[in-house]
């Protein structure tokens, strides 16, 4: 795996790059980085597609911009930079959770760079008045007691209930915990902020023309299969797929069946 930097007026990002093929962009998931696309790129589909898995500004590698608040168009512009540095007219768009909203804001703002659409484990709707309040009481709690507090009871909400006693959901939430107590306070607040004051984006669902594919963890209660099938259902020829046994991190809880739909996807599509 490479790891470059894409340098911007306001921001220095860091994409990593493994595989080959056309170009595929992931974005990761709240509060996280691009270690959560890990065993996507160092698995089957590395042979389909050249990855590059972005540190959203102020996550993982790319430095915290002093950004009070992230908002999606913002990210989404952040993404469009790198894809033109990559040197590409057009990219396939994988985002999970809050890189969902990312990519339909890259559709709404950056169309013509999205070649095909995967939204993982997101929705389309915005919060409403009970979670905007979450996400208040959630950076209070950050301000409060530090990294730490939200490291703690995080994993327990992303992943399927199976992981509080499995051994190997165990160690999935030690990764996820690593990549939580990462970031700066900082960067967890402008985050939350951009995520309480995202615009809904379910007008924009019957517009996107690409080719889009929506998958969704059996037992996700963040953004729950029901919700997934009426996204799929307003984005014409879209296709829903339910992974059994996954909550809200499908594509580590469950690599092989995550990695079969996408491959199937991206085959399925007729894109070279």
């Amino acid at each position: 795996m490479e790891t470059r930097f894409v340098t911007l007026p306001d921001a220095r990002l860091a994409v990593h790059v493994a595989g080959r093929g056309p170009l595929a962009v992931l974005l990761h998931g709240y509060p996280l980085d691009h270690r959560m696309w890990l065993d996507s790129m160092r698995g089957p589909l590395a042979q389909q597609r050249r990855f590059a898995a972005i540190d959203l500004r102020g996550h993982g590698q790319s430095p915290w911009c002093g950004d009070p608040v992230h908002t999606m168009d913002r990210f989404a512009d952040d993404v469009a930079a790198v894809i033109r540095d990559l040197g590409e007219a057009s990219a396939d768009v994988v985002g999970l959770s809050m890189g969902g909203y990312v990519a339909l804001a890259l559709c709404a703002g950056h169309g013509p760079l999205v070649r095909s659409l995967a939204l993982v484990d997101t929705r389309a709707q915005n919060d409403d008045e009970a979670a905007r309040a979450g996400r208040d009481a959630a950076i209070r709690t950050v301000v409060e007691q530090g990294r730490a507090a939200l490291s703690a009871t995080m994993p327990g909400k992303l992943l399927a209930p199976r992981a509080a006693a499995d051994p190997h959901g165990l160690l999935l939430r030690a990764r996820l915990q690593t990549m939580i107590e990462g970031l700066p306070a900082e960067t967890i607040v402008a985050d939350l902020r951009g995520l309480r004051d995202r615009p809904d984006r379910t007008a924009l669902l019957p517009t996107i023309a690409v080719p889009t594919l929506v998958v969704v963890g059996e037992h996700d209660a963040i953004a729950p299969p029901a919700e997934a099938a009426a996204m799929a259902a307003a984005i014409r020829g879209a296709r829903c797929v339910v992974v059994p046994g996954c909550g809200h991190m499908t594509p580590i809880e469950d690599p092989a069946a995550f990695a079969a739909a996408l491959g199937a996807f991206w085959s399925g599509a007729g894109r070279p």
